[in-house]
């Protein structure tokens, strides 16, 4: 597994690559850790270097979708629900129960939440772009902060 630390706009993302596809990306409220744990080594692959380039953009307001191989790890049924936040176009937001429906599923809200909350990819599978029924801000791996500022980002044209 490779690692690379992105300072962004919401602070510093680390990225993970394995197998040529993207396996994580994630927040790291407390900063970049001084040492990972082996076998992880913290290098800058072509991958990388392109999601960083993309993230980017994106936080620039120039990029609406990412072009990046992912492979994020899950159940079956989280599979399936990141699936469907790939599908939330850019600037909308879906809720639990739109997603739960989208599925079959219409009484798995909260199988659908717990899914978003263990998605291993945020921004660039968009788990920031599902709300409460009432509309409402729900909880976001990044905080709600951040949920509220990709929200708004998406907003501006």
């Amino acid at each position: 597994m490779n690692l690379w630390y992105v300072n962004s706009i919401l602070g510093p993302i680390r990225l993970a690559e394995e197998n040529k596809a993207l396996c994580a990306v994630e927040f790291c409220p407390e900063g970049v850790p001084e040492l990972e744990p082996l076998p992880r080594k913290v290098v800058q692959t072509p991958l990388l270097q392109e999601t960083e380039e993309q993230l980017n953009e994106y936080f620039a307001g120039v990029r609406r979708e990412f072009d990046l191989p992912l492979a994020p790890r899950g159940t079956p049924f989280q599979q399936a629900v990141w699936q469907q936040l790939l599908r939330i176009p850019y600037g909308e937001v879906r809720t639990y129960g739109q997603l739960a429906t989208a599925l079959g599923k219409p009484g798995a809200s909260r199988a659908v939440g717990s899914a978003c909350r263990r998605n291993p990819l945020c921004i660039l599978i968009p788990c920031h772009r599902v709300v409460g029924a009432d509309g409402s801000l729900t909880g976001y791996a990044g905080g709600l902060d951040i949920k509220e500022y990709l929200l708004e980002l998406e907003k501006q044209e």
